[in-house]
């Protein structure tokens, strides 16, 4: 018998709500506790360690961390250490390091290598038994549980729920917004027949730009990189801001742009590119309020009344992670298997 072609990722970009409930109701203690123990040891300083999906994720974090604790942070390059053998003075520096797997060579070394430089070293998996959770002096499970579809989907929303936690768990919140998550993503997920729609419209680009500002600014990372490892449409994702700095004059009325328009001060930042984008006659395509999306050429509304705004992208990826599932389906590919790809990549 022949399976259907994306039943395992579907399987698993359903069982996200479940997820995130699993993460509130029974990891949100232990989160907490790693937090405090952290928060006591007075970092002043935040390095984010990273690939693919999670760097995507260490992404989000950085602006939780940034704007949430005004701790400055900064993205790790792994290669400084792992292939030139710079030993950066790490001491009083928190280390996060994102891996689903926790298996990525490179994650390991670089890990081992700041906790050796004096560094506090924290990492975020779905595998407390895994080499990197063992280098590392803390860790946080995320619990989504197997995946094995190649795209990552629920470890994705996991590890931003996870992290947001962690974060509110250093500045001694509770983290009670994020309540709300579940019942808000199995709405999402049930207007799978909106999206089925929108893929027929977009089946046949050549490529896309995906755009957002501020919080929205992962999503639109891991928008393209979903679309681009599923569909193999070249999905080039840029901040708002930089869409403007040169890459705007590629804009035409032919390759579609999705902006994710968060509510908040990210989407009032957005505005101005908006605007841009319908001037030149874009095929524009929103995430996001009512009134953007009916502003636009397509969309998809997301009403985030009571929703914070840095808990949003928890949920702005939902409808994109089905729009990269469908396009595949309907271009007859098969998103559980992307060519070339394996499940753990094994950098150096």
């Amino acid at each position: 018998m022949v399976e259907q072609p994306g039943r395992i990722m579907s399987g698993e970009m359903a069982e996200q709500p479940a997820v995130l409930r699993r993460i509130l109701e029974t990891g949100a203690p232990r989160i907490r506790e790693t937090a405090q123990a952290i928060a006591a040891r007075k970092p002043r300083f935040v390095l984010l360690t990273a690939r693919g999906t999670s760097d995507n994720a260490a992404l989000y974090a950085k602006y939780l961390l940034e704007i949430r604790l005004g701790l400055p942070c900064g993205l790790t390059s792994m290669s400084t250490t792992t292939a030139y053998g710079a030993r950066p003075d790490l001491s009083d520096v928190l280390v996060i390091t994102v891996s689903q797997s926790g298996g990525s060579p490179d994650l390991v070394a670089s890990t081992r290598a700041a906790r050796a430089a004096g560094a506090v070293t924290l990492a975020v998996t779905n595998n407390p038994d895994s080499a990197l959770a063992a280098v590392s002096e803390y860790h946080i499970d995320i619990q989504a549980g197997p995946e094995k579809a190649l795209p990552a989907t629920k470890t994705y929303t996991a590890s931003l729920l996870a992290l947001y936690l962690f974060v509110e768990g250093l500045r001694g919140g509770d983290g009670t917004a994020a309540q709300v998550l579940p019942e808000l993503a199995e709405q999402i997920l049930a207007r799978k027949a909106e999206i089925k729609q929108l893929a027929a419209r977009y089946r046949f680009a050549e490529r896309m730009v995906i755009t957002s500002r501020g919080y929205g600014y992962p999503t639109a990372k891991e928008a393209a990189l979903k679309l681009m490892e599923t569909s193999y449409i070249p999905a080039l994702s840029y901040s708002g801001a930089d869409l403007l700095h040169g890459p705007l004059a590629m804009v035409d009325n032919i390759s579609p742009v999705i902006a994710v328009v968060t509510a908040g001060k990210g989407g009032e930042a957005l505005q101005p590119v908006l605007d841009r984008l319908r001037g030149r006659g874009a095929d524009l395509f929103v995430i996001g309020p009512k009134a953007q999306v009916d502003a636009a050429s397509a969309g998809f509304v997301l009403s985030m009344e009571g929703v914070a705004e840095e808990l949003q992208p928890i949920l702005e990826i939902l409808p994109l992670q089905l729009l990269a599932y469908e396009v595949t389906i309907a271009r007859g590919q098969d998103p559980d298997a992307p060519r070339a790809l394996a499940k753990v990549t094994e950098t150096h």
